[in-house]
């Protein structure tokens, strides 16, 4: 029989039908041959009926055998799978017709462009699946095989159907076959369409460092085997349905599951009417038995018993049960209302108050406020069970998007008529009648209005009531803020994010109304001074742009001036910086803030300010001004009291000193910033968008093999990507394996340093970090030349420096410049390659990245050698080694001293070579495996 390359995956298993192999969890089952053909023939035909004719002709084409050959085959093949056993289902019986592969099939091709497709082993972030869900059963079945083939599924009906509940079923349904990476994310905390792309990257714990996310989302998801479901899409229904279909056509190997009150009407969409639940007919003569048979009357006698009200039905309550459900059209959360009711008031009267309040009449309008038209009545009602306290503190929990804590409650809707313990109490109530959900997060406990009643509860309270709701609500994140912001954690997980996205939503909320119409803008000023950065530790760069941008146009001569506009204009240059690169607008924004420091005589503010600053200018190759800012934070430093600040100012202080060619001072501030252990204060790093400590230990490995000491430097540049890796915050850990590159290049160590340069250019694509990806080609074409494939190595290399000029990032401008002479030489071009080197020594001299200056004097010499002007070249080197000492830069003067070395070996001074060689070579005690101590070593045996 004839198999193609397709891969099955179902349950535990793992079918390859081009090897003809099956495994569970990665160990190979033993299978017949007949058996194994059985099995390829079904699961690639998933819940569809295969005759056992039709069966016994493709797996016995050219023998006739009887059917009981087939039934053999098949007991065989339901025992290797464990057929029936913990509930396992995967082959049915179809009586009289022939028999059907029923479990959840996922089919992938084993190859993407010839390559094994990518595996991914993202964190799961799926709410919890029911114990029990009434009458869903076939609609997970069919929507789990249809979107395995399909790839794009809409699960499409009224709100409170239970799209959600389904969609959760289907993704633990299909979770091992995805081997864990699935991730759902609820629009239901967000309300602008343009957040759409935002909500879903930063739930993956990619950075949004550009105004258009979605590129950088599509490379994360390209090639890997995922399943996003994406839920409550009608209210960011464009913006939905756009990133749906970009990642369809982008990334064949994810699969999308959507909820919605509508189609998304999209390329690739598949569209799947979840039908409310099935109601007993009105009928005369309905038995408790027959109306017990469907769903929603099994529902709604499940739910009244877990409210503390079961029911022995009879046949005259049958007809009731089933009024109901019919007068409910089945809507499984109308009919959960209604069930809890059961219990305070009884079946018949609960019937009769749902003929009175509820009479369902309800248009369902497109232009209807956003989930509240299909369940208003349903809402009506339930809102009159309330008493009059229940219904003050929902009223007020509806101020809350998304989940929300006690605490929160406690902050924001206790007051006037509302103590602590009527807030206790009515929560215990809501939750009991199913006007609040709960969900346990760690040791905490979540509280969540459903969105109809969230929507119902605002529609009824007044004016008043809301604003007044809504200044305690801004009041009480801006408290939140600046009680936790200083210490937010580097989150680039999806479960240590969930809590803090669904804080950040209601302070989104809170801004929202500040800035809108009737709303306090100088309250937003202050909660978007402290969100800033918070926005900016999440790397949210573009809602930090804008939201610092509306608050500093809300800024009147109170504010102006004051501590909320400079960390407004610090969080805004920082913004500007990333998304746009070195632009002058971000040059202006910082510089006002430092600015206003320093006219209010704030040391700590001047420090923080100084971060972002210092970077700028490091960014765009103003070294000299950069030492200068970091000459000024070293100086503040010992005016506050935050150890924080001090090791953030001691980072600032080394890498300038390192680039500045100041090796002893650079190593002894480094050491210092090291020095200080994380767990205090930490605001004064926040805005520097990344961890200063963990880099610290990076320049420090490159300063150590400066001072010539090249094992210590390896052992330092690891540790510094192991600590920022344990971190998981991409931007962090990006620079530091920048640093640690040099290092491996410098030392020879072509393997490590080719694994790390694969290994930051993936993760520079996967998280949109623009520049680095020039950076990683850049390296990569050094890498290249060190290989010896010098026109592949200037090549990469001059498209690496040239995007980075683009980009306005010079922080490795010399380096890799160096790195292009050396290769253009190599290929016949040593006048280029000596204009660039002159070009490149008059920068350093004017911009102040001197640490280069000694290399770049030695290569001069080394490429006058190959000129007309090849007398100068001993001058040249001669000034090297002077500047490498100088520098106390002992790696410079080894390169040096070696060049030099060989020059006088060609005009027969050998003795005078060695004598220069020797003493330098001798002043190393470690790392004689390196690639430089080993060719000065070799040269020194040739003189000998």
């Amino acid at each position: 029989m004839m198999m193609g390359p397709d891969v099955f995956s179902f349950g535990p298993f793992r079918l390859a039908a081009g090897e003809r192999l099956l495994t569970r969890d990665g160990v190979p089952v033993e299978l017949g041959a007949r058996a194994l053909d059985i099995l390829v023939a079904l699961v690639s035909r998933p819940n569809e009926p295969v005759g056992k004719r039709e069966l016994m002709a493709e797996v016995w084409p050219d023998v006739t055998v009887e059917e009981g050959s087939l039934r053999f085959h098949i007991v065989a093949l339901r025992k290797a799978l464990g057929d029936g056993q913990d509930g396992a289902r995967y082959i049915a019986t179809l009586p009289g017709r022939g028999y059907c592969f029923v479990a959840p099939v996922l089919r992938s091709s084993g190859t993407v462009d010839g390559a094994a497709t990518a595996s991914f082993t993202g964190a799961t972030f799926l709410p919890a699946r029911l114990a029990r869900m009434v009458g869903r059963e076939d609609s997970v079945r069919a929507l789990a095989g249809q979107l395995a083939t399909a790839r794009f599924v809409t699960i499409v009906g009224p709100g409170g159907v239970g799209k959600t509940t389904v969609a959760a079923a289907v993704a633990h349904e299909l979770l091992e076959g995805f081997a864990g990476a699935a991730l759902f994310v609820d629009f239901g905390l967000v309300t602008d369409p343009r957040l759409v792309p935002v909500a879903v990257a930063s739930m993956l714990g990619l950075p949004i460092r550009s105004e258009d996310p979605v590129p950088g989302l599509i490379a994360h998801l390209r090639g890997r085997r995922f399943l996003l479901v994406l839920d409550s899409c009608e209210h960011v229904i464009d913006g939905a349905a756009g990133l749906a279909a970009e990642i369809f056509r982008a990334a064949p190997e994810a699969h999308i599951l959507a909820t919605s009150r509508e189609a998304l009407r999209v390329e690739g969409e598949q569209v799947h009417h979840l039908a409310p639940l099935g109601c007993p007919p009105d009928e005369p003569g309905l038995t408790a038995a027959a109306a017990g048979a469907f769903p929603a009357a099994q529902l709604f006698l499940e739910r009244a018993a877990a409210a503390g009200a079961p029911l022995d039905l009879s046949d005259a309550d049958a007809a009731l049960v089933a009024e109901i459900c019919r007068r409910l059209d089945g809507v499984a959360l109308a009919i959960e209302l209604a069930a809890g009711r059961v219990q305070a008031y009884g079946l018949r009267q609960t019937a009769a108050l749902l003929d009175q309040r509820l009479p369902l009449s309800w248009t369902g309008q497109r232009n209807a406020p956003p989930r509240q038209r299909t369940l208003q009545a349903t809402l009506d009602w339930s809102y009159g069970l309330l008493s009059e306290p229940e219904r003050l503190v929902l009223r007020r929990l509806a101020v809350f998007v998304g989940p929300f804590t006690m605490e929160a409650a406690l902050g924001v809707v206790t007051g006037g008529a509302v103590d602590d313990a009527m807030l206790f109490a009515a929560i215990d109530s809501l939750v009991a009648k199913s006007m609040v959900a709960t969900r346990p997060v760690g040791a905490m406990m979540r509280y969540r209005l459903l969105d109809t009643t969230r929507a119902y509860a605002q529609q009824i309270a007044d004016d008043a009531e809301r604003a007044a709701l809504a200044v305690r609500h801004a009041g009480y994140y801006r408290r939140w803020l600046e009680q936790l912001g200083g210490d937010w954690p580097a989150l680039s997980n999806a479960a240590e994010r969930g809590p803090y996205l669904t804080a950040m939503n209601n302070v989104r909320a809170a801004l929202d109304w500040c800035f809108g119409q009737g709303g306090d803008a100088g309250l937003g000023v202050a909660l978007a001074a402290a969100a800033a950065p918070v926005f900016l530790a999440m790397s949210l760069l573009t809602e930090c742009r804008r939201w610092s941008e509306r608050a500093i146009g809300a800024l009147d001569a109170t504010t102006r001036g004051g501590s909320e506009e400079m960390h407004l204009q610090a969080a805004l240059g920082m913004a500007l910086m990333f998304l746009q690169g070195g632009s002058d607008a971000a040059r202006a924004a910082l510089e006002r803030a430092l600015a206003i420091a320093e006219a209010r005589g704030d040391a700590l503010g001047q420090l923080v300010v100084l971060g972002p600053l210092h970077m700028f200018h490091l960014r765009i190759g103003a070294f000299d001004i950069a030492l200068e800012l970091g000459k000024r934070g070293a100086a503040l430093a010992g005016a506050v009291e935050d150890p924080a600040a001090a090791a953030l100012a001691q980072f600032l202080l080394g890498i300038s000193l390192h680039l500045a060619g100041d090796l002893g001072g650079a190593r002894a501030a480094l050491e210092a910033a090291l020095r200080h252990q994380p767990g205090g204060p930490r605001a004064s790093t926040i805005y520097l968008g990344f961890e200063g400590q963990n880099l610290s230990g990076a320049i420090l490995a490159r300063t150590l093999w400066l001072q010539g000491h090249p094992a210590q430097a390896v052992e330092q540049a690891r540790r510094a990507v192991r600590e920022a890796e344990r971190m998981d915050h991409p931007v962090t850990l990006s620079v530091a394996m920048i640093w640690a590159i040099t290092v491996f290049l410098w030392t020879g160590d072509l393997r490590s340093a080719e694994q790390h340069v694969a290994w930051f250019t993936a993760r520079a694509g996967n998280h949109s970090l623009g520049p680095y990806l020039a950076v990683g080609q850049a390296l990569a074409g050094a890498l290249a030349l060190r290989r010896g494939d010098a026109e592949a190595g200037v090549e990469g290399l001059q498209a690496g420096l040239a995007m980075l000029r683009g980009a306005r990032y010079e922080v490795l401008t010399t380096a890799l410049e160096i790195a292009l002479a050396e290769g253009l030489t190599a290929t016949g071009r040593a006048t280029e390659g000596l204009a660039l080197v002159d070009a490149a020594i008059r920068r350093v001299e004017t911009h102040g990245d001197l640490v280069y200056r000694p290399e770049l004097l030695r290569v001069k010499g080394r490429l006058l050698q190959a000129t007309p002007q090849a007398s100068e070249a001993e001058a040249c080197l001669r000034q090297s080694l002077d500047w490498s000492r100088r520098q106390g830069a002992l790696a410079w003067e080894l390169r040096a001293a070696t060049d030099l070395a060989a020059l006088l070996a060609r005009q027969g001074r050998s003795g005078e070579a060695a004598a220069l060689l020797r003493p330098v070579l001798d002043r190393f005690t470690e790392g004689a495996e390196t690639a430089d101590l080993q060719a000065a070593a070799r040269l020194l045996a040739t003189l000998n």
